[in-house]
């Protein structure tokens, strides 16, 4: 198994890139954005869950 796993999906403004800056390595741009309110309605509606926290014991 590879370590390019995915570790989040987010909508983003271009403002938000321009902050992110050259550190943010992909994006994809949706173009007619018509059909993300359900979407954005059923995440709102998704409960956390815990993960364990990764040690970093080279402080």
């Amino acid at each position: 198994m590879t370590n390019d796993r995915i570790v989040a999906v987010a909508l983003l403004t271009q403002r938000d890139l321009n902050v992110l800056g050259q550190g943010f390595r992909q994006s994809y741009r949706v173009h007619g954005a018509d059909g993300f309110e359900d979407l954005l309605a059923k995440l709102d509606d998704v409960q956390p869950i815990k993960v364990a926290q990764e040690r970093n014991d080279e402080r």
